[in-house]
């Protein structure tokens, strides 16, 4: 009899759970991050395993600071670029086959994007 009760006593909160309500939905307003809202940054190829080129899109006369890290958090490489510039990195000896995250980030050193890409050698 008391393994009975346990069963019951675990299947029930289950049924109690599937069968309630779901939350109310609330729309929050959308707060706009111009001139941000879009994807600034474009890379090919991904992934990667002698090059990767970065094109940035942006106003001309902004400066930006493209950071490549390794999965492990090591500066690889930092590059000041203006407006839409196109920039090709040589992934050399000291790029290893894995995962690299890059950082645009404005000149107050505040982040406007972020993405990762793959090398493979």
């Amino acid at each position: 009899m008391s393994f009975l009760k346990s069963h019951i006593y675990i299947v029930l909160p289950l049924l109690w759970m599937s069968f309630s309500a779901p939350p109310a939905l609330t729309s929050t307003p959308v707060l706009s991050n111009w001139p941000y809202d879009s994807k600034l940054v474009q890379m090919f190829p991904n992934p990667a395993s002698t090059v990767i080129n970065f094109t940035c899109q942006g106003p001309t006369n902004q400066q930006h600071i493209l950071q490549i890290y390794s999965f492990i958090g090591k500066k690889m490489t930092e590059v000041r670029i203006f407006g839409n510039t196109r920039l090709t990195v040589q992934l050399g000896e000291n790029y290893y086959r894995g995962i690299y995250i890059y950082q645009l980030r404005d000149l107050d050193g505040r982040m406007i994007e972020s993405g990762k890409f793959q090398v493979i050698k």
